[in-house]
This record gives structure tokens, C-alpha cells and sequence, in this order.
């Protein structure tokens, strides 16, 4: 294969700038847990508001509907379940007294965000624009009044400052080291350059040993102040060598432009035809899904990316890159790869070069897997190495325990406390993946080893029920059993990971064949499969999490386990049941407003299920290269994959029947190989 034919390029539609239709707003209220920070495609900083730190609302610092803006801050989490980050504030203000505590009221409608920018109007006649570049960030503040003072905030962050050094400033320029200690425990680097000397200073001291002043500037008789910001994971040379290699101008306008043009590059590679709102929700997708992984390494050093929500992406985000952004696949592994050297195992959830572990299995394994098995270049040998060493031997850890699921073949819930079915399903899935790796790299026993682990799901599949539930040490199912219980968290006594026996027992990608098998054949599982959608809409339990949202039924739109139960149907013969239900999603759970996420995006993982389905195609199983048609839900979509086009049309709402370049599409499955050939997918309505 010849990788750089893969490289994506930009795809002009017609009549539309995909730029325009992009809302940074869409999921900043509710549970989308998004932010209108302005930000660069998988950039270091992310500059923008925040409203608060508190409460599971202020995941990404902002929450639509708060009344007052607290700080400008740097790093902005999109879309997540857990808060970290919004580093070092920033605010501009006129008066005596810097707002330390309130932050200053905003007029909502006088904020604008679009890809690379954000904006607004604070009280007291302050205008505050930002931008962002790969590595660095710009402010422009003006003032219509008052005297122009800006408060630099080094104690902001959601998470804790634990200790710093703060250098004077000289020439413009301030520079510092922050510990954080929050969702993970990190070193920030900063260096900030102010465009102008200001005529005052007032350092304001923080009570606590070793923890950082608060810093007011005055720019008496001044209408604009611009204010450069740069951070590092390493060094405080890293920090100003980012600001000097990305914008080295005092040009606001130039460094916006330069930001927008690269989100435009980005979006343009899928084009759609379709009414208003659909094309916003779909290239405000494209943008959440390249919201992140984000940079950390300094300008002029190799790639180092993190912020990876893996347990989230690599269901469909991670298999969207190789698709639609392929030169990024490499750089993602390798970024792994060097998680995995400095840590001993491969990454659960990075954030910032650390691992906050929190969720269940190493779903970095599908990813690295997947890239292996699609034919991007690397050590794979010595990538094999690494995922086989994580997979079985023993490293500290908060959840898994190879020895205890080699012994038992699941996880018993009276030897561990929480998660038991759901730690035994998703590792299942992970050793499913390994034991394709070994199998082409020609290690029969490692792929005889991983295999059979892969089949530990069977384990906790009760026949008699049809569900999955929990079983013990002496191989007792726990009792009593309701489907409808949810479970949630290591510490608390249950069987299931944010979610319950409905979505769990579906979690089967790797053997959709074996699970149709255990539930008695195809008629029963499509029976079993109508009945998930018809249940009653209810999840019982003390410890529900607000993003078990969008039901139909028992599925779970807004949380990940459920995202491919809808492409089940395609594989059992009724692709026009599964086109129904996409449609339907996409009618009640992707709309266009503020709250039109019905749960966390995390991380792009809700956004990549969108832009695949309107495609008309999902990585059902995400490791391989394999996807499962229903129906695309626009009339036209061209995908440029090289110098080559891959061009989707349907000839009615809800068409299922597919043809790929002339010939029928066997099963309801494409092979990644042939999309990258380009060429039209064609769906069409039956004919009566």
C-alpha cells in the first residue's frame, strides 16, 4: 500500500464553506459537555471561556445558561464525563478591584464561536477575542472605557496547583512552573508575552506555601492589549520556543485566518448535499471529532499526542482518522507507544502524558490492531510486544487482573467489588483483537492464547435468561437478577460499567455469529433485538449517571456500549429496521441547538458515530477493516481519500439496498481495503 496516496485533501462542495456551518455552541448545555474554546485540528491549546469549576456540569469549565465568565483559560477537555485542565486563566477588566472571585457578566448574545475563534462582551465595555495556533495561543482584548487592566491567574485550573516557580517578568514576558493534581497529576509550563509594557503591576499573593501570585497589569491610556500564551509539558524553553516558532507577529487577524483556513482544510474532507440543519450537525461532528487527541510536545520535537478517551473512540473516532485523516494514524500509535515505554503498559484514558485509568480494558489495543491490520507502516513487531505484555502480565493498575480471569475465564463479582460483567466483556474484546495481531505475525500459540480469552464473554451469558449477569467464584449466577439494574463504578457492588444486563449483553463486536448462536438463532435474536428498543425507558438504581441518556427503550444512544447495537440488525438481514433506527437517532439525539448532544461527546467517540452513519456505514467490529451498512441520510456525500473520491448517494430516505462500484454489497458489509479505492456507494429503495 502506498501511504501517501492516503493522505486526505481537501473536498469542495458546490455552494458550501464547511467553516460556515460549524456551531462550537452545539452540546455546551445539557450533558454534551463540549466548549466554545477557540481551537487549532488536534492543537496543544484550546483558549476560552470559562464559567465554572464546579459540579459534573463544568466537565470543560463552560456550561451554557451561567451568567458570569470567570476566566479566559487555556486547556479545554470536549465532552467528557470527568473535569481536568482550563490552565492558567486569563480576564480583562476596567475598575479598581480585579474580580478575583465572581468573574465579570456577560451578554450570551454577543458571543460568537467558530472554528479557530471565540468572542464576547463583558460589563464594563471590555471586548475579549482569542485564537489558536498548533501550539500556542492569541488574546485580543479592547476597551471601549474604564482603565484597561488584565488579571493573570495562575491558580486557575479545574484540580488543584500543589506547588510553583514564577519567574519575574521580563521584557513582556512572564514565564513559570505549575504542579496540578487533579483528574491526573502533571507539570504545566507557561510563558506569557504581553504586546505592550504595562504602566502598573500589582502582584497579588496567594495563601499557602508554594503556591503562585495572582498577577494585574495596567495598560493605562490603552484600547487594545494582545497577550500571547503558550504552555509545556517539559520545560519552560518548550513553552516560549512554542510561542516564538507559531506566532511570532503581534497579528491577531492573521493568526485567526491561519487557524480557520486549517479547520477548513480539515471539515472539507467530506462534502455533503442536505438541508441547513443536517449539514450543521454534521460539520460540527467533523469538528468535535478533530477537537482532539491534542499535541504536546513542543514545536520542533517529534508528534506526542494525548487526550485520548480510548474506552469512548475506539469504537468509531479512532477508525474515522484512518479514514478521513489517515497522516494522523501514525503519530497517534506511536504516541502510544511511548505511553506504553514510560508506563509499562499501553494507555487506558492519557490526558497530558499521564493515565487517569478510569475506565475498563485497554481499548488502546483495538486501535493499534486495527491500524496494524489496514497496513500503516511501523515496528509492529515490537508494537505486538508491547500489547502482549500489557494483556498478560502484571502491572499496577486500577481494574484488571489477568491472573484472576485466567483462573475463573470471567471476573467472579464476589472477588472483585464492581464491574465484573463488564471488565469480562470488554477484555474479551481486546484479546479478540491481540489474537489477530498474533495470528498475522505468525504467532499461533499467542493467537490460540488471546482466542480463547476472547470467548470469556460466554461465561457470563445466561442462557436461560438471555442477558449476561453477574456470576461468582463457585460459578453461581447473582440473584436476585434485574436486567434493568444499573451498575456503575469499581467501588460500588455491580456487575456493569454505565449501564445495565440490556446493553452489556450485546457487547459482543468480535462473534456477532457466537452471540446469535447463544440466543438460540437468528428469529430469536431478532426478537430479542426488537425487544431491547420496546422495553420501558427506565434504569433502576441509586448510582445512575446523568449520561445514561438518550433511551429508546434499553438502548443507550448517549453512552458508548450501545453505539453498535443498531448495525445488528443489518448483519441479522433487516438493514431497513436498522435504517429506522438510525433515523431516529439522528431526529431526537443530534440536533441543533445548545443542548442537542444527549450525552457526553466524549471526546469526539458521539460525534464519529454521526458522521459514520450519515455515511451509511459503521465499524460494527472496530478492529479489521470491516463496516456495516444501513442507510446514509443525505442524498449525496463524497469522502476524498487521496486522489481518489468516495461518493455516496441514496435514491430515498431509508434506502438500504447497496452497490459498491457496480456489484451488490454481500451481507450488509464493506471492507475498508475497497473504500479506499474510492469509487460510488450507491443505496437504493426496494422496489415493490
Amino acid at each position: 500500500m502506498t501511504f501517501s496516496i492516503l493522505l486526505a485533501a481537501t473536498v469542495a462542495a458546490a455552494a458550501v464553506d464547511p467553516v460556515e456551518f460549524v456551531d462550537p455552541f452545539i452540546g455546551t448545555s445539557g450533558n454534551g459537555h463540549t466548549t466554545p474554546a477557540a481551537a487549532y485540528p488536534f492543537g496543544m491549546l484550546q483558549p476560552g471561556p470559562d464559567t465554572g469549576l464546579e459540579g459534573w456540569e463544568h466537565c470543560s469549565g463552560y456550561q451554557f445558561g451561567d451568567k458570569r465568565i470567570k476566566r479566559f483559560s487555556q486547556t479545554h477537555l470536549s465532552g467528557t464525563g470527568g473535569g481536568d485542565l482550563c490552565d492558567l486563566g486569563i480576564l480583562p477588566f476596567t475598575g479598581d478591584a480585579a474580580p478575583v472571585e465572581d468573574g465579570l457578566a456577560f451578554e450570551p448574545s454577543s458571543e460568537k464561536a467558530t472554528p479557530g475563534y471565540y468572542s464576547v462582551e463583558l460589563e464594563g465595555g471590555v471586548t475579549a477575542e482569542m485564537t489558536a495556533s498548533e501550539h500556542a495561543a492569541m488574546f485580543r482584548f479592547r476597551f471601549a472605557k474604564g482603565t484597561p487592566r488584565v488579571l493573570l491567574d495562575p491558580m486557575w485550573a479545574l484540580g488543584r496547583v500543589t506547588g510553583s516557580k514564577v519567574r519575574p517578568r521580563e521584557k513582556g514576558l512572564l514565564v513559570g512552573h505549575l504542579q496540578r493534581d487533579g483528574w491526573v497529576r502533571r507539570d504545566v509550563f507557561f510563558a506569557v508575552e504581553l504586546s505592550r509594557e504595562p504602566s502598573a503591576e500589582e502582584v497579588i499573593p496567594t495563601p499557602g506555601y508554594g503556591l503562585p501570585p495572582r498577577f494585574v497589569w495596567t495598560f493605562d491610556g490603552a484600547e487594545e492589549v494582545l497577550v500571547k500564551v503558550s504552555l509545556s509539558r517539559s520545560s519552560i524553553a518548550g513553552a516560549v520556543g512554542n510561542i516564538a516558532a507559531d506566532m511570532p507577529r503581534w497579528d491577531f487577524d492573521a493568526a485567526k485566518a491561519s487557524a480557520e483556513s486549517r479547520w477548513r482544510e480539515m471539515l472539507s474532507r467530506v462534502a455533503a448535499d442536505g438541508p441547513r440543519d443536517r449539514l450543521v450537525a454534521l460539520y460540527t461532528s467533523l469538528y468535535h471529532l478533530f477537537f482532539q487527541p491534542n499535541l504536546i510536545s513542543d514545536a520542533g520535537e517529534k508528534p506526542f499526542y494525548s487526550t485520548m478517551s480510548l474506552w469512548d473512540t475506539f469504537r468509531a473516532a479512532h477508525p474515522l482518522y484512518t479514514l478521513l485523516c489517515p497522516e494522523y494514524v501514525v503519530p497517534f500509535i506511536e504516541s502510544m507507544s511511548r505511553h506504553c515505554d514510560k508506563n509499562g503498559y499501553m494507555p487506558i484514558w492519557t490526558l497530558w502524558d499521564s493515565d487517569n485509568q478510569c475506565m475498563i480494558g485497554t481499548h488502546s489495543v483495538p486501535v493499534v490492531v486495527d491500524a496494524f491490520l489496514k497496513g500503516f507502516p511501523g515496528d509492529w513487531e515490537a508494537m505486538y510486544a508491547r500489547v502482549r505484555q500489557t494483556l498478560t502480565a502484571p502491572h499496577v493498575r486500577w481494574k484488571e487482573d489477568w491472573d484472576l480471569l485466567d483462573i475463573y475465564g470471567y471476573y467472579p463479582f464476589d472477588v472483585i467489588r464492581g464491574e465484573s460483567v463488564s471488565r469480562t466483556m470488554e477484555c474479551a474484546y481486546d484479546d479478540w483483537c491481540a489474537a489477530q495481531m498474533a495470528e498475522r505475525l505468525g504467532k499461533a500459540d499467542d493467537a490460540a492464547f488471546f482466542l480463547r480469552r476472547s470467548r470469556s464473554w460466554r461465561n457470563v451469558f445466561d442462557v436461560e435468561s438471555g442477558y449476561v449477569r453477574g456470576k461468582d467464584r463457585s460459578g453461581r449466577w447473582r440473584e436476585p437478577f434485574n436486567p434493568f439494574a444499573l451498575g456503575h463504578g469499581s467501588e460500588a457492588e455491580n456487575d456493569f460499567t454505565e449501564g445495565n444486563a440490556f446493553q452489556y449483553t450485546w457487547h459482543v463486536m468480535q462473534d456477532p455469529k457466537g452471540l446469535e448462536e447463544a440466543m438460540g438463532g437468528r428469529d430469536a435474536m431478532l426478537e430479542k433485538l426488537d425487544a431491547l428498543f420496546r422495553a420501558p425507558e427506565k434504569i433502576e438504581g441509586s448510582d445512575c449517571p446523568v449520561d445514561i441518556s438518550g433511551l429508546i427503550g434499553q438502548y443507550v444512544h448517549g453512552n458508548e456500549p450501545s453505539h453498535h447495537v443498531i448495525y445488528f440488525y443489518s448483519l441479522l438481514g433487516r438493514p431497513d429496521k436498522a435504517a429506522e433506527r438510525v433515523a431516529e437517532v439522528f431526529e431526537r439525539f443530534y440536533g441543533t441547538t445548545r443542548d442537542g448532544l444527549c450525552g457526553n461527546d466524549d471526546c469526539g467517540q458521539m460525534s464519529a458515530w454521526y458522521v459514520f452513519s450519515a455515511l451509511g456505514f459503521y465499524p460494527f467490529n472496530p478492529c479489521g477493516g470491516e463496516y456495516v451498512t444501513a442507510s446514509p441520510q443525505f442524498d449525496r456525500l463524497v469522502v476524498r481519500i487521496g486522489d481518489r473520491k468516495l461518493v455516496v448517494t441514496r435514491d430515498a430516505p431509508g434506502a438500504t439496498d447497496a452497490s459498491f462500484r457496480g456489484r451488490p454489497v454481500e451481507g450488509c458489509v464493506l471492507r475498508h481495503a475497497d473504500v479506499l479505492k474510492g469509487g460510488e456507494l450507491v443505496f437504493s429503495a426496494k422496489s415493490k
